[in-house]
């Protein structure tokens, strides 16, 4: 097995897993239910509704003028128009635009979203918000420490009494909703009631590293939809039996519907560069009873720690790919180190470091593999010349000359194929953790007022980094014995300049990784010669 071609092989593997994202994002495909399969979902549903318990003495209903109502926690301060409980505004308290000092707060609704009335219900297809009287008797609410506070909303449309009651929460960004429904007119009614959200595209729209999708998780795992011309043109909608939840999302805010009963349609599109979600559920509500329904809203940023609180698995909403089991506990590593030093950059190669100490036994023994191929391609060289057209002979020579030496042609690269999944963890998990929004490892470029480093989870505006992280690369094939093959040797001198094309614009927090990884790597090749 030929040394160089392995590694060349694993280089070129890495270069496509790393850019074919960039240069070819793949389309998401979803197929439709069967007919057969959406007549029989309909049927289950219908057949899962109840009719209702024995309704309750109502009170009088008064309508009242909708007003703003504001809920304020540590975490965010939220604003209701009282006409449906609509949502205006969801600020984050601790999150800002952008990293400028001036910076105003994120909104994950806004004025724009806030038109397509997030958290508003729909009745068979109309909005309650317009079509419906309210009212609501209370005022603003502000809670601090383990406090909950409920609001209760009241309308009433037709023969149909509404009472949404939602529970906020101090210590954590969940909503929690119950919705009464007390039918008083004299026939049954089949009712579909569709919880929704909305909000603008959470990313930017040409951020492929963190495109704003639509997501949802249930029997069969996390489903994902991030093409936006497809949300515009034809939208999402899929009839599902074991919904867990449905969310908009980015890798840094989430906005999810949690509804009580995992029976449901869940519906998106993107309508005036507003993404938009529901899901639904069916009560069929016989004369004179009453429903109540559940549903959960999680309106927040992505962080581990907060999703885990959520319930039915929503902290499957951040998930890093194949090789999630190694990039989460990556991750509470840097969040530990970052706890004694309180800068991600540093963490980041301190992390470096740690894992560079524990494959140092596999990395020194591939290094010290490379050293003696590297001794062996003068005689290499000369087989070549002797052999070079009776390519069989050639290989029988060389397979002797592995022997003769005591040399292992895959012994250099193996140790390193060993350690690849762990790159590719911490890969993905800095390319998408909430840690790195904003965090700061050197905020101006040295001797000058510019911002540099000052974002972690930016590209480097100078592309330094990128850069010097090449220029490392090239450094260490020099170090490495070049290929016989000069097609091979073509190639290999062509990596350097693929990969720093490839992280031009990648997070500078996964720059920093890779360009400390080689650094390392080269500081420990070079030990290794010196000692042979």
């Amino acid at each position: 097995m030929d040394p160089k071609r392995i590694i060349l092989a694993v280089a070129l593997s890495l270069a496509v897993l790393l850019g074919w994202g960039l240069l070819f994002p793949t389309p998401k495909q979803e197929q439709s239910p069967a007919p057969k399969q959406q007549q029989e979902t309909a049927a289950q549903h219908k057949a899962g509704a109840a009719a209702g318990q024995p309704m309750a003495q109502p009170a009088e209903f008064k309508p009242t003028a909708g007003k703003t109502i504001t809920v304020s926690t540590p975490m965010y301060e939220a604003s209701f128009n009282t006409n449906g409980a609509v949502l205006t505004n969801f600020v984050l308290k601790d999150f800002k635009k952008t990293i400028q000092p001036n910076s105003p707060l994120v909104d994950l609704v806004g004025p724009q979203a806030a038109g397509k009335a997030p958290l508003g219900l729909i009745l068979n297809g109309k909005p309650s918000w317009n079509n419906a009287q309210w009212s609501f008797d209370g005022s603003d609410a502000t809670l601090a420490g383990n406090q909950t506070k409920t609001l209760v909303f009241t309308g009433k449309v037709d023969d149909l009494l509404i009472e949404r009651r939602l529970t906020f929460h101090a210590a954590n960004y969940l909503i929690q909703e119950k919705t009464r429904i007390v039918n008083n007119g004299p026939a049954t009614v089949d009712e579909s009631i569709q919880y929704t959200t909305a909000t603008r595209s959470l990313s930017a729209k040409d951020n492929r590293y963190n495109p704003t999708r639509i997501s949802y998780y249930d029997a069969s795992g996390l489903t994902e939809d991030s093409s936006q011309s497809d949300l515009e043109e034809k939208g999402l909608e899929k009839q599902l039996d074991s919904l867990s939840w449905s969310a908009i999302q980015s890798n840094y805010f989430i906005m999810a519907l949690i509804p009580g009963s995992p029976r449901t349609t869940v519906k998106a599109g993107i309508q005036s560069d507003v993404y938009r979600l529901s899901v639904n559920q069916q009560a069929t509500i016989g004369p004179n009873r009453e429903t109540v329904l559940d549903c959960g809203y999680y309106i927040g940023p992505c962080e581990r720690s907060q999703l885990a609180k959520g319930p039915k698995d929503l902290r499957m909403a951040v998930l890093f790919g194949w090789f999630d089991f190694i990039a989460k506990p990556l991750l509470m590593a840097i969040d530990w180190f970052y706890k004694y030093i309180p800068n991600y950059g540093v963490a980041i190669i301190l992390l470096t470091i740690v894992i560079k100490i524990i494959f140092w036994p596999l990395s020194h023994k591939s290094y010290k593999s490379m050293d003696k191929m590297k001794k062996l391609q003068p005689m290499m060289a000369k087989l070549r010349e002797k052999y070079g057209d009776d390519r069989q002979k050639l290989n029988e020579e060389v397979m002797r000359l592995y022997k003769t030496y005591k040399v292992n042609p895959a012994g250099g690269c193996l140790p390193m194929i060993i350690q690849i999944p762990v790159f590719f963890g911490l890969y993905k998990a800095l390319l998408g953790a909430i840690e790195l929004r904003h965090a700061v490892f050197i905020e101006y470029l040295p001797f000058t007022d510019k911002l540099w480093l000052a974002d972690l989870s930016a590209k480097d505006p100078f592309y330094i980094t990128p850069i010097v992280m090449g220029a490392t690369m090239f450094l260490q094939q020099r170090m490495t014995p070049s290929p016989g093959d000069p097609t091979q040797a073509k190639l290999m001198l062509l990596m350097p300049v693929v990969f720093t094309f490839i992280f031009l614009n990648f997070p500078s927090g996964l720059v920093v990784y890779w360009l400390t990884n080689n650094v390392l790597s080269i500081a420990q090749q070079w030990w290794v010669l010196r000692k042979a």
